[in-house]
C-alpha cells in the first residue's frame, strides 16, 4: 500500500491527553492549524472576528443558537463572499436538555412568477451558467433571518437585540480587509463584482479591490442591523428594505429578475425532522432534502460501513479508492431524486434503506466504476431525469458547542463567490436559484429539480452531528465547497469515527472527490503521487486545488476539541483561547 505521510499509523492514533499539546504533522503542503481544547464551550467559523462574535454570546451566558446568530451577522459582513443574510442556511440544533435534536430550513425560494423557463434562451435551450449566475434572475428570497427567528424563538436565551451588538460595532467602526477576502477580489472570479453598482464601489474603491488591512466601515449594514435588533425580522421582509431588495432584483443592470415585495412577505423558514443512520455503533445525522447534502452523505457511509476502513491507515489509497465509488453511487441517486420534498416526491427513506444500500455496495469493486447506474429504491414509482443544475463553493459552515451541551451545526450560502453581485443596504444577495436544474426537462422527462414557484432549490449542504451509542454527542461537522462539500464531510468522519483522528487531523488530511464524474486529487498533497495508482484502476484523475472549509468540534471525555480548515482563514475559540 502507498503511505502518504511518514506519520504511520500509529502516529494518526494518539490518545487525547497527547493531542492536546502538538498535533503532528498531516499530509497536505498546507500550514496547519493547530488543534484546540476547551471544557466549557467551543465556536469554529470561517473568519476570526465572526468565531470571536460567537464566543462573546457564549461567554455571556448564551447557548449555541445565540452564538450561531452572531457569528453569522459577523459573516455576512467580513466575509461576503461566502455568506450572509441576504442568503440561505440549514441549522442542525441539538437541545442537550431533551435529548432533542431539531432541524431548521432557511434555504431561499423561487419568486411567485418564476417558471420553468426561467434559465432558457429564446431558442428553449439553457443559457450558459455564467450568464445565469450574474445579476437579478439568479436570486432567490433570502431565508436566513427568517431561520434564525424561528430557532431564536424556540431556543434562543439572550435578548435578540443582544446578537446583533458585534455585528452592528464592526460595521460601524470598520473590520480590517483578510488576506483572503482582497485575493478573491483580486482573482475578479464573478465578472458581475466589477459591473454591477453599488458592489463595485463598495469592493473596489477607485477602481481597484480593497487592500489587506484597509479598514472598511458598511453603515448601511449596520442601520439595517439596528432596525431588525430594535423591529425583528419585519424589517427585513417587510417595509423599506424589502421594497429596496425587490427594486434591486428587478431592476438590476444584468438579467433582471422576478422577485417582487410580496414574495418576502410570504416568505417562512421551516422546521424539518433530521435524517439519520446508524454508522457501526454511530448515529450520524444531517439534513432532510432540499438538502441533497444529507442524504449523500449517510449514503457513502452506509454504502462503505461493510468495507471496514478501520483496517486500513488514514488515506490508504485503496480505502479512497472505496471512498470515489461509494460517492459515485450517492451522486447518482442525488443527481436524479433529490429535489424540494414539498414539489417533488423524493424517496429519503428507501434512498437510506439497509436493504437497498447493501445491494448498492455490490457495484464497488477495485475498478472504477464509469457506468454507475441510477438506483430504483421505489421500484419504478418515479421516473425523473438528471438535473444541470450548478453549486459553487463559496459557503461557509459554524460549528458551536455551548456550556450545556447543546450544540449547533449551521452551513450558510450565497452560492458562487460574492452571490449574484446585486447589493442592496450593504449586503449581497444569493445567486441560489442556479442550484435549480437550469433545463426542466431531459429526454422528454421532467428534472425533479426544476424551477417552479416558490420552491426551494436543491442544495448539498451537509450539515452533520454524530453520537455515541448511549445518545451522547460525539462530532458537529459540516463544510463548504458546492456539491464537494458531500466529500468533504464524508471524508472527515470516516477520519474521526474509522481512522481516530481528532477533528484537525482529520480536517488537515488531503481531500479527495469523486461526483460521480472524474476523481479529483488535491493539489499540492501527497495525494499527487497517487495519480498512477488511480489510473491503473481506470480512474479519469484531475489535480486541483480542493477549497474546502471544514470546521468541527468532538466531545471526548468531558472536553471539546475543535479544528478549522487551513485551507480558509477559519478559527475554533473556546472558552480559554482568543
Amino acid at each position: 500500500m502507498f503511505l502518504l505521510s511518514s506519520c504511520t499509523s500509529s502516529d494518526y492514533a494518539l490518545q487525547s491527553q497527547k493531542q492536546e499539546t502538538r498535533e503532528p504533522e498531516a499530509a497536505t503542503g498546507l500550514q496547519h492549524k493547530q488543534q484546540v481544547l476547551a471544557k466549557q464551550f467551543m465556536v469554529a467559523a470561517a473568519n476570526p472576528y465572526a468565531a470571536k462574535a460567537g464566543q462573546s454570546m457564549l461567554a455571556r451566558g448564551g447557548n449555541a443558537i445565540d452564538a450561531a446568530i452572531a457569528t453569522q451577522l459577523v459573516l455576512t459582513l467580513v466575509e461576503p463572499q461566502s455568506s450572509g443574510v441576504g442568503g440561505g442556511t440549514f441549522i442542525l440544533y441539538f437541545d442537550k436538555k431533551h435529548n432533542k435534536l431539531v432541524t431548521f430550513d432557511g434555504r431561499e425560494t423561487a419568486p411567485s412568477k418564476a417558471d420553468h423557463t426561467l434559465f432558457l434562451d429564446e431558442t428553449g435551450n439553457a443559457v450558459p451558467w455564467i450568464k445565469a449566475v450574474v445579476g437579478g434572475r439568479s436570486v432567490g428570497v433570502p431565508g436566513v433571518l427568517h431561520a434564525f427567528k424561528q430557532a431564536h424563538q424556540q431556543y434562543g436565551k439572550l435578548p435578540w437585540e443582544t446578537l446583533f451588538e458585534p455585528a452592528i460595532k464592526l460595521a460601524s467602526e470598520g473590520f480590517v480587509v483578510s488576506p483572503r477576502l482582497n485575493m478573491l477580489l483580486e482573482k475578479k472570479l464573478n465578472p458581475g463584482l466589477t459591473q454591477l453598482s453599488p458592489a463595485k464601489e463598495y469592493f473596489y474603491p477607485d477602481g481597484e479591490a480593497l487592500k489587506v488591512g484597509t479598514l472598511k466601515q458598511n453603515p448601511e449594514l449596520a442601520n439595517l442591523y439596528k432596525q431588525v435588533a430594535k423591529n425583528g425580522i419585519t424589517a427585513f421582509y417587510q417595509g423599506e428594505n424589502a421594497q429596496q431588495l425587490a427594486h434591486a432584483v428587478q431592476n438590476a443592470q444584468i438579467a433582471p429578475g422576478k422577485l417582487e415585495k410580496s414574495d418576502l412577505e410570504r416568505y417562512t423558514s421551516k422546521q424539518r425532522d433530521a435524517i439519520c443512520t446508524n454508522y457501526h455503533q454511530y448515529s450520524v445525522c444531517s439534513m432532510a432534502p432540499p438538502s441533497s447534502g444529507g442524504v449523500a452523505v449517510l449514503q457513502i457511509l452506509k454504502l462503505l460501513e461493510s468495507k471496514n476502513l478501520s483496517q486500513y491507515s488514514p488515506n490508504d489509497p485503496q480505502a479512497l479508492h472505496l471512498f470515489t465509488q461509494a460517492s459515485r453511487l450517492a451522486f447518482a441517486d442525488r443527481n436524479h431524486y433529490v429535489a424540494d420534498p414539498d414539489f417533488a416526491s423524493v424517496p429519503t427513506k428507501a434512498l437510506l434503506r439497509d436493504d437497498y444500500l447493501q445491494k448498492r455496495a455490490e457495484l464497488i469493486s477495485d475498478k472504477d466504476n464509469h457506468n454507475v447506474p441510477v438506483g430504483d429504491p421505489t421500484r419504478g414509482d418515479l421516473a425523473y431525469a438528471q438535473d444541470d443544475g450548478y453549486e459553487l463553493p463559496s459557503t461557509t459552515h459554524v460549528s458551536i458547542v455551548d456550556s450545556q451541551g447543546n450544540a449547533v451545526s449551521m452551513t450558510s450560502s450565497i452560492e458562487m463567490a460574492f452571490g449574484s453581485t446585486v447589493m442592496v443596504n450593504g449586503y449581497l444577495l444569493n445567486n441560489q436559484l442556479t442550484d435549480f436544474s437550469l433545463s426542466p426537462k431531459k429526454d422528454g422527462k421532467w428534472v425533479a429539480n426544476r424551477v417552479e414557484a416558490n420552491k426551494r432549490p436543491r442544495s448539498s449542504m451537509s450539515p452533520v452531528m454524530v453520537f455515541n451509542p448511549d445518545g451522547s454527542l460525539r462530532l458537529v461537522v459540516g463544510s463548504p465547497g458546492g456539491s464537494r462539500i458531500i466529500n468533504y464531510v464524508a471524508q472527515t468522519v470516516i477520519g474521526v469515527l474509522d481512522w481516530q483522528l481528532t477533528p484537525q487531523q482529520a480536517i488537515n488530511l488531503p481531500r479527495i472527490t469523486n461526483r460521480n464524474r472524474y476523481t479529483t486529487l488535491e493539489k499540492g498533497t501527497e495525494l499527487e503521487n497517487l495519480v498512477p495508482f488511480f489510473e491503473e484502476k481506470g480512474h479519469n484523475v484531475q489535480v486541483r486545488d480542493l477549497n474546502s472549509g471544514l470546521h468541527a468540534i468532538e466531545v471526548k471525555d468531558g472536553k471539546l476539541f475543535g479544528g478549522a480548515d487551513p485551507r480558509r482563514e477559519g478559527i475554533a475559540l473556546g472558552e480559554n483561547t482568543r
